[in-house]
């Protein structure tokens, strides 16, 4: 079976086991040589550890049921995606509202600000340049399609 394939079903029964928890959704799955499967999961509110390893547990039983992969010849691991992963998905960058990202376009240009808004097709980001008596602050209006990834900046003060 074609890893595509693989990747396919092991969506749909993802998909099939948040369903009754509309507020998680997938980001990204990937299939690695020997069967090494990693699903990247993300929540309206965060994701916490112990959903995780619930969802792994379920996962892995459902892969073997299903007949995907055989028992002990697969490795699984759900997590949620690192801090430091790019926004993939609308949804998101509606999450992430209020926090402050750093956006690389397609163009190759860079600008870090404020997401002030989201919605399946944009962003809104207000990004401030100078200091003191010379600051002021640029809105941005951003497609999705023309931004090559976004990155929520840490902010410690």
């Amino acid at each position: 079976m074609a890893n595509l394939d693989k990747t396919e079903q092991v969506k749909e029964l993802v998909e099939s086991l948040l369903s009754v928890e509309n507020q998680y959704f997938i980001v990204k799955i990937s299939i690695r040589p020997i069967n090494n499967i990693s699903v990247f999961i993300d929540g309206d509110s965060g994701v916490t550890i112990e959903k995780c390893v619930q969802l792994n547990r379920a996962l892995y039983k459902k892969i073997v049921e299903t007949g995907v992969c055989k028992d002990g010849e697969f490795s699984l691991e759900v997590s949620s995606p690192g801090v430091d992963e790019p926004l993939l998905l609308p949804r998101q960058f509606v999450k992430n509202i209020g926090r402050n990202v750093e956006v690389e376009m397609l163009d190759g240009r860079k600008l870090e600000g404020e997401l002030l808004n989201a919605d399946d097709q944009s962003i809104e980001v207000d990004e401030e340049k100078g200091k003191g008596k010379k600051k002021e602050i640029i809105k941005h209006f951003l497609l999705l399609k023309d931004i090559k990834s976004t990155i929520v900046k840490l902010i410690f003060k």
